[in-house]
């Protein structure tokens, strides 16, 4: 990208850095990161260096001038409390949901007053595709409403399934702005063809001796998979058991055992708790879950065969990051199609940085944890 001036990012809610890499391949460059968990901070600062700028924690927390001046903000606002999957267990515990959800529903306006106070370029977040149809479309017309009406973007939205990159289920609503009209559309991005799409034996060690061992996911000259990740009798015969009993109430909950040329369901966050998993069979044993790895691989933060994340945490923390993370392919695919309408002259950036210096000319439409309309 020689023939374009650099752009600069910020990445809000980072996690393990899902969007990050997308965008720093079209010649982006991360100047400023927030991100709360400190284990996902420790995945994040061991694949990404921190180029002059340390991890922001709680965003809420952070005054906007704080934050540099940038090109496009990019941020997969968490999505618990929008998330159909986790419903049921929300009103069990008696959790609020969307916008009610005092700990993390106000996040997306956190968001938006960053927008309001920095006018960046352009913008990229990511949710659940439930965020649509969330308390019967309501939620979703304030988000646009927000975008659009208030912060003045021109805003479009697409529910993209990572099928097309990755041998998983995950459909995910991705919601691109642009401060100017551009003609962006979503309509014109190119989707690989499905019929040569990967299938989870790309992404699975493939234990002949081809990979060298990764302990703890695998060991011997065959780097064979750890017996940890293989079921006990007892936690296999559980799972079964759970399933039936979901099966009976009419419930799809339960295990996936999935075949080496299929796909999985998607990977969430809470993999390996509640018998609700990815599982690959074994020929004269149990099946076992996926290792970190695979899971890196699996999210796209490794190609097939490879073993280049970092993966600095536990295994029960690794599962909870690549389930809460975004497909980077998918983010690399979105980048490429923004690049376009992102890459301008850098005096045309100063201009534009010049004309908005003087912040208290722009009105703040939104203080911290405002209430909707």
């Amino acid at each position: 990208m020689n023939h374009h001036t650099a752009f600069t990012f910020i990445d809000l809610f980072a996690g393990i850095g899902g969007m990050r890499k997308g965008f720093e391949d079209i010649g982006g460059k991360c100047v400023f990161t927030s991100e709360r968990d400190i284990y996902a901070q420790r995945t994040y600062c061991a694949n990404y260096p921190c180029d002059g700028h340390a991890i922001g924690g709680d965003i809420t927390a952070i005054p906007s001038e704080d934050i540099p001046s940038h090109d496009v903000l990019l941020a997969g606002f968490p999505c618990q409390p929008f998330s159909q999957a986790g419903l049921p267990s929300r009103k069990r515990t008696g959790k609020q949901s969307g916008f009610a959800c005092p700990s993390q529903g106000f996040l997306f306006f956190e968001i938006a007053r960053i927008l309001d106070f920095h006018r960046p370029r352009a913008f990229l977040l990511e949710n659940v595709k439930n965020l649509v149809t969330h308390d019967q479309g309501r939620t979703w017309r304030i988000i646009l409403q927000t975008l659009s009406s208030d912060l003045g973007y021109h805003v479009r939205f697409c529910v993209l399934n990572a099928r097309f990159w990755v041998p998983q289920n995950r459909a995910r609503v991705f919601i691109v702005g642009f401060r100017e009209e551009t003609g962006f559309d979503f309509g014109a991005l190119t989707l690989p063809e499905l019929s040569h799409a990967p299938v989870l034996k790309d992404i699975l060690h493939p234990q002949d001796g081809s990979e060298e061992a990764e302990p703890p996911y695998t060991e011997g000259k065959k780097a064979w998979v750890s017996e940890r990740y293989t079921l006990t009798d007892v936690l296999w015969m559980s799972f079964q058991k759970h399933r039936e009993r979901h099966r009976a109430k009419g419930n799809g909950f339960g295990f996936c055992l999935c075949r080496p040329d299929g796909i999985a369901p998607t990977l969430t966050a809470h993999y390996a708790q509640g018998g609700s998993e990815i599982l690959i069979g074994q020929k004269g044993k149990n099946p076992r879950r996926l290792t970190p790895r695979e899971c890196s691989r699996l999210m796209g933060f490794d190609r097939s065969k490879e073993s280049k994340f970092r993966i600095p945490v536990s295994d029960t923390q690794a599962w909870r990051q690549f389930g809460n993370a975004v497909v980077v392919p998918v983010v690399e695919a979105i980048a490429k199609h923004m690049a376009p309408w992102i890459h301008v002259s850098s005096s045309d950036t100063c201009s534009y940085l010049q004309q908005t210096s003087e912040k208290q000319k722009i009105p703040l439409l939104f203080q911290k944890h405002p209430h909707p309309h």
